[in-house]
């Protein structure tokens, strides 16, 4: 598998334990320390992971058979860093995420992410 297929695979990851409310995908996917930032509201989201987890568990999961909205827009590795643009849906709204991975001990983790919720 090379490196851009690794990192596909935390964001089709991360995506479908946000669409489906599943905890243990998004800790898998997230680094512990990641950063959840946005605004949302009219307020400036910064969320913690476990700040994030509770507001995607709280939604629930989608119905079964919900086919998840990942459209990778840029996906950009160097070394063991990594940036990927995905547009995503949760909770029937639509978002732009910007999110920044690194590998550690082998593994890609999403460390950061940034978002921008369509109107």
């Amino acid at each position: 598998m090379s490196e851009e297929q690794a990192v596909q695979a935390v964001i089709h990851l991360y995506v479908d334990g946000m669409t489906f409310a599943h905890e243990a995908a998004l800790r898998k996917a997230f680094h512990p320390k990641a950063c959840i930032i946005g605004n949302y509201d009219g307020a400036v989201e910064w969320l913690s992971l476990d700040e994030f987890i509770g507001a995607v568990t709280s939604e629930g999961p989608a119905p079964a058979g919900t086919q998840p909205l990942i459209q990778i827009e840029a996906l950009d590795v160097t070394g063991d860093a990594a940036t990927v643009k995905v547009v995503d849906q949760f909770a029937g709204m639509r978002f732009s995420d910007y999110l920044s991975l690194l590998k550690i001990d082998g593994r890609w983790v999403i460390v950061n992410k940034l978002y921008h919720l369509h109107s």
